[in-house]
């Protein structure tokens, strides 16, 4: 695509090019389709939804559907509505005039002042410019959002000019007018009111306008979306029916189906960088045990399954617990430093206010002890795949001895190897879990299994002041 420079800038210059009106959706769709063919990333970033989420979207957009995106908080619905504008034209061009309050298509212009414009001016005098794609999308939540917001209001100042109220021009447009050619998107539609609902969906059926009443007619062009939680979507009185009716397309997202998507998801969201001045190295299964903290929390009976678990969560603890491993590589000077079970003890504060509890559960937990309850759930299942692959239980014969091993998130990496020169050659089968010679690393592999054991009920643990000390039960 030329660049908006180089492209037509007025109405005989429009009219003398190859520039075709096209409604949007036609729009989307010919751009969907030269890409489907072409083999392009229709959607970059999204993971694990190649099987289930994206083909529902591909063929909305071919039906030329207005969807909805129906699924809990954290599954990547609003990025997936703005994801959508890669397939809008680069550039449209629209009627360059002061005070029309739309982006007029200048050979279908559906104001009265578009329309005065082109019949009353030459065209060689009839000014052009050109609307980027990324400004052709408009976002809404619909909390708090009234009538006015979005479809308009009666302009008491042009009234006072003598405008009557059943004309065009009395109007103060709101934001789905002034989308007019481009993509307009309502995130949590069931709180929206339902006057704005009983609008959006005069616009869904009849692709028009009418403001206190009256009958003023736009042939708006948009695709519409709309995001809501199903637990709020799918209860009586909340959305009304025929807006539901017209919706095209309902989009149903997920949470990541396996919890090495969930990884994925987690490192590329959380932009955290490992390298730098005091670097950082993440053993795998500390991936593992942050993932599977939601995987956990969203089966707890502890936690309100309506309202789910985000992927924030983890992106929140996964930058935690980096930032506790290099505070501790910048004041130990620990190159790199490695993050450890003890790291985790400061998850509170990147959890909190991420779970919503099950208040009409009979349980009386805060949610500091359900945070604790989800850690504990969600080392002992990683630790068990573990102890499957390298048969870890063995370490806790070590304890039946009476062996104590204290661990802290401010314990220098080369007080572990001093401590554990007087453990049994069984601490070996530690070291299996992630293999290195790194000292760092070898305390991280050590924090997990001892975790791990005190997770399955083998040792008992005691912890004051950022410290853990391990010993038979």
């Amino acid at each position: 695509m030329k660049s908006p420079a180089s492209l037509p800038t007025t109405l005989e210059a429009l009219r003398q090019s190859a520039w075709v009106s096209k409604p949007v959706k036609r729009e989307l769709y010919d751009n969907f389709v030269r890409m489907l063919a072409g083999g392009a990333a229709l959607f970059p970033g999204i993971i694990g939804y190649d099987d289930t989420v994206i083909p529902e979207i591909n063929l909305a957009l071919l039906a030329g559907h207005d969807m909805l995106f129906l699924g809990e908080k954290g599954q990547a619905k609003s990025r997936l509505m703005r994801l959508l504008i890669r397939f809008l034209d680069a550039y449209v061009p629209y009627l360059d005039v002061p005070g029309c309050p739309v982006h007029e298509d200048p050979l279908r212009p559906i104001t009265a002042m578009g329309r005065r414009l082109v019949a009353e001016m030459p065209a060689d005098e009839v000014p052009i410019a050109w609307w980027p794609r990324e400004d052709r999308y408009a976002e809404r939540l619909a909390p708090g959002t009234k009538f006015a917001d979005v479809i308009g209001e009666i302009d008491p100042a042009r009234l006072a000019g003598g405008a009557s109220m059943s004309a065009e021009e009395a109007l103060h447009f709101g934001l789905i007018p002034r989308m007019h050619r481009g993509i307009f998107a309502v995130n949590e539609l069931p709180e929206l009111d339902e006057l704005v609902q009983v609008g959006l969906f005069n616009i869904l059926e009849e692709r028009d306008v009418q403001i206190r009443g009256y009958p003023i007619r736009f042939d708006i062009d948009l695709l519409i979306l709309f995001s809501a939680n199903p637990a709020t979507y799918n209860r009586s009185g909340k959305v009304i029916p025929q807006l539901k009716d017209r919706i095209g397309s309902v989009v149903h997202t997920h949470y990541p189906r396996e919890r090495h998507l969930g990884i994925e998801i987690m490192e590329q969201e959380s932009g955290v960088d490992l390298d730098g001045e005091f670097p950082v190295v993440v053993p795998y299964f500390m991936r593992e045990l942050i993932e599977q903290m939601s995987v956990v929390a969203r089966r707890s009976k502890y936690v309100d399954h309506q309202s789910g678990v985000s992927a924030r969560l983890s992106i929140a603890n996964y930058r935690i617990m980096v930032a506790s491993a290099r505070q501790r590589g910048a004041l130990l000077g620990e190159r790199p430093a490695v993050p450890r079970i003890s790291d985790l003890g400061h998850l509170y504060s990147s959890s909190l206010g991420k779970l919503e509890l099950d208040l009409m559960s009979s349980h009386q937990m805060t949610e500091r002890q359900v945070l604790d309850a989800i850690l504990a759930e969600a080392v002992r299942d990683v630790f068990t795949e573990y102890v499957d692959r390298f048969g870890l239980e063995d370490i806790a014969e070590i304890f039946a001895k009476g062996v104590k091993v204290e661990v802290g998130d401010l314990l220098p990496s080369a007080v572990y190897a001093e401590r554990l020169k007087r453990v049994p050659p069984a601490w070996q089968k530690a070291f299996e879990v992630n293999a290195s010679s790194d000292p760092a690393v070898r305390a991280s592999c050590v924090e997990f299994v001892l975790a791990g054991l005190y997770a399955c009920e083998m040792v008992s643990r005691s912890q004051q002041h950022g410290k853990m000390v391990y010993e038979f039960r």
